[in-house]
């Protein structure tokens, strides 16, 4: 896989990106999500896309600040991203976390950051129904049951329903439809900075439940399009001792795994 360029290299080169990859705090640091990470560059090479990553002038949105209650450190964070961005001349952005892609495209601009946002879920589709990027028939994953995981702020925070749904089918999966889902899916338990701190104590944690629904479907993999989701329901399927007959994969591992050779 080749390197990725940052803004400030094509900077140095007099160059401008078309599209900024914002990789996010998991994407980076979290070794599963990483993964993650590592096959958006595929597909984004794959389609020929001139993008960047900010590198270590990246800092996080402040999403986890502000849903924490702690205003003062979400704006502190906001605003140095938003000159950064800015300096740059960034205009369209693209993330695989939907926390990241609201509080960039619906928070940032009453601080002074106007972009084209993006989620890669909606960027997977729009590549493969523009024939940017091919998939090989009779793939890995056909005729294989698939669930999907809606994440909240990707669902009923911004709408976004069918286009990860539109990718999944495009592998010629069999796609399964947990209990609950769309506008009515049942949250992983990490949102509202819930991910970095115990859960209060109840009756059942809320990943053990929806991975409960997910198990119920029958499908060998849960397709999920959020890093949170991800941590949460591989944490559910371990807790239900189901590792070895099934999978948390996001919707980008699964494209880059049924890539067509160009």
């Amino acid at each position: 896989m080749k390197s990725v360029s940052t803004l400030a290299e094509f900077a140095a080169r007099g160059e401008q990106a078309e599209l900024l990859f914002w990789v996010g705090c998991a994407g980076s640091f979290d070794d599963r999500a990483r993964k993650v990470t590592k096959a958006i560059t595929l597909i984004l090479d794959a389609a020929g896309i001139r993008y960047g990553v900010l590198g270590t002038e990246e800092n996080c949105t402040g999403d986890p600040a502000r849903r924490a209650g702690n205003e003062f450190l979400f704006q502190m964070q906001a605003v140095n991203n938003i000159q950064v961005l800015n300096g740059y001349g960034v205009k369209k952005i693209v993330t695989a976390c939907p926390h990241c892609f609201n509080t960039l495209r619906n928070e940032y601009p009453e601080l002074g950051g106007q972009y084209d946002v993006i989620h890669h879920s909606t960027l997977l589709q729009q590549l493969i129904d523009e024939g940017k990027i091919r998939l090989q028939e009779g793939g890995t994953f056909k005729g294989k049951k698939i669930t999907y995981h809606d994440s909240c702020y990707l669902g009923r925070a911004n709408s976004i329903y069918e286009a990860p749904r539109a990718v999944l089918q495009a592998l010629d999966a069999e796609l399964f439809e947990m209990k609950r889902s769309r506008a009515k899916g049942l949250c992983c338990g990490a949102g509202g900075a819930q991910m970095f701190k115990e859960p209060e104590k109840g009756n059942k944690d809320i990943n053990l439940e929806r991975t409960e629904e997910a198990l119920a479907t029958g499908s060998g993999t849960i397709a999920v399009a959020c890093p949170f989701c991800m941590t949460m329901l591989r944490d559910g399927v371990k807790a239900k001792e189901k590792e070895q007959e099934v999978q948390v994969v996001d919707i980008a591992e699964l494209v880059a795994a049924s890539l067509k050779a160009s």
